[in-house]
């Protein structure tokens, strides 16, 4: 996605290309590039270039125009006929007269007349059209109860004709108490995030964290979601399947603050993803993920260190001290439970169980998947906007640099789109339009630290009085800190949490988990601090402790 701000017209442009280009098979018929040329009112040979460009990457951003300037058919509507085209939609079209979109065109043309002005075609009206919210534009012209049984998914009147046309992402508080893999003391509930497919009930992907919900948890179990799982379940030493993957076609979510965040909405439009939220006061829209999360968590109980759900469950049972489980022994266990158990139950909905219901359709389907799938997790990573100054980028009080950024240096003064890992702030994610930079600090001496640190970093410094900070004193502060906390005699559990959040921050052996018979047995540690993209499954090399 390129980090230069895209005028509306030309983004909406590029989504109307992208859902027209979805549609087409992959061997183009004559009747295809027919109608394709009728829907974007280009030339052939723009078809096939267009189709090319969207198979190679299927991004959004991939059908933007590449040159300044109006270009044909994309010029935008004189203000005063938009003025007149939006006037008949509210008062005319989007009504339950349900007009045609032939006479929505000859009303617009009839006032663009009267007043002098050149009527748009009714092709062009059609595009300014398909841009509109389908959902919400079925429900003024055809009601509601019947724009929510074509647009929303509600248990018993499933709308997912296909797998992947509509999953589900939701959050909770795990019923069960982790500890510190070292120590063996208790850290605390962690959240975790799973996403359903609505149509075979598989879970697609899930992510651990001992944070809140974020953004940073949404990117990761959607990227878990997406991603080929078999070099994630080999690392993890699982011998169960997990066929899931691929880009989802609509993301139903709840109202949470993360869902709604612009960089979450940016990346969806980027991938063709239809974002939806769940209307509030309607449980139903979540009735899948909700079933879900109650299933996983009725199988975390049988697990030591489980909290239930009320006092007359939880006896006299201290989950505290009955917990063993580290927060990656759970993460395992929860993929065993997944792909070894849920996924192998009879699905009373289904009649059958997810894994068939997936083999049976999933293969008559033409999955997506990201053509960079680190591009992909980055593109849904939280951002800044910087300007980039002349000794480089400045985030978190912190100076970045690469020498790539030299070559943006003569282009003119404008934001770029930072984006950043709250767990490692080592680096940072430059987007231009020639694809991702990667920045480190400048100070290469700097250790890696999270923006947990940083934020404890700046409360302090505020509550010792000082009013202004700078790059070396947030780093000795942190030290001073990481200090205490790691010769604290008697650990807190809030203490101890903080230590896990840095945990993967420090450098280890790591083995490559790549197929090939030429793959290294064994990796050396990085001479910087530990990548936590890295470290996430699906990227080069995974991460892990020998058992010795």
């Amino acid at each position: 996605m390129s980090d230069n701000p895209v005028p509306d017209q030309d983004w909406e442009e590029a989504e109307f290309r992208a859902r027209v280009l979805a549609e087409l098979p992959e061997q183009l018929t004559e009747g295809d590039v027919s109608w394709a040329m009728r829907r974007l009112d280009v030339s052939r040979a723009t078809v096939y270039r267009l189709a090319k460009q969207f198979r190679e990457d299927a991004r959004t951003s991939a059908l933007l125009p590449n040159t300044s300037g109006p270009k044909p058919g994309m010029q935008p509507m004189d203000p005063a006929v938009e003025a007149i085209v939006a006037h008949h939609f509210k008062e005319f079209y989007a009504t339950r007269r349900k007009p045609t979109k032939t006479r929505f065109w000859r009303e617009v043309a009839a006032d663009c007349k009267a007043k002098g002005l050149a009527p748009p075609s009714i092709r062009r009206l059609g595009r300014w059209l398909d841009l509109k919210d389908q959902a919400k534009l079925m429900a003024r012209r055809e009601g509601k109860d019947k724009a929510e049984r074509r647009h929303l998914a509600t248990p018993g009147t499933l709308t997912a004709a296909r797998p992947l046309d509509i999953v589900q992402i939701d959050h909770t508080k795990a019923d069960v108490t982790v500890v510190d893999p070292v120590t063996r003391r208790p850290l605390g509930r962690p959240t975790l995030t799973v996403a359903i497919d609505v149509n075979t009930r598989m879970v697609l992907g899930f992510h651990l964290s001992l944070e809140p919900p974020s953004l940073l948890s949404v990117a990761l179990c959607l990227t878990h979601a997406v991603m080929d799982k078999s070099h994630w379940l080999a690392a993890r030493g699982i011998n169960t399947d997990w066929p899931v993957h691929g880009m989802p076609r609509a993301i139903y979510v709840d109202n949470g603050a993360e869902f709604h965040a612009r960089a979450f909405g940016l990346a969806c439009a980027e991938y063709q993803i239809d974002l939806r939220y769940r209307p509030p006061g309607t449980p139903r829209y979540g009735g899948h993920i909700e079933r879900l999360i109650g299933t996983m968590m009725g199988a975390v109980h049988l697990l030591p260190g489980s909290h239930f759900s009320n006092i007359f469950e939880r006896g006299d049972l201290d989950a505290e001290a009955e917990a063993v489980m580290t927060l990656q022994e759970l993460e395992t266990w929860l993929a065993l439970e997944i792909t070894g158990s849920y996924h192998a139950r009879i699905h009373s909905a289904l009649e059958t169980t997810p894994s068939a219901a997936w083999g049976l359709t999933a293969g008559q389907s033409r999955l997506r998947m990201p053509a960079d799938l680190r591009q992909f997790l980055v593109d849904f990573l939280p951002s800044e906007q910087r300007v980039l100054q002349r000794d480089g980028f400045h985030l978190f009080h912190i100076r970045y640099w690469a020498d790539e950024l030299r070559w943006l240096m003569a282009r003119e003064s404008r934001k770029y789109t930072l984006k950043y890992d709250p767990r490692d702030l080592s680096r940072i994610f430059v987007l231009t339009e020639d694809g991702i930079i990667e920045a480190r600090p400048a100070d290469l001496t700097r250790p890696a630290i999270t923006l947990w640190e940083h934020r404890a970093a700046r409360r302090a410094l505020r509550e010792a009085g000082r009013r202004s900070v700078d790059e070396e004193l947030i780093f000795r502060t942190i030290e001073a800190q990481r200090d205490l906390v790691d010769s604290a005699a008697r650990q807190t559990k809030a203490i101890r949490r903080h230590q896990a959040r840095r945990a993967h921050l420090d450098p280890r052996p790591m083995r490559d988990v790549t197929p090939g018979p030429n793959a290294p047995e064994a990796l050396p540690a990085s001479e910087n601090k530990s990548n936590a993209l890295k470290d996430h499954p699906g990227f080069y090399v995974e991460e892990w402790y020998d058992d010795d």
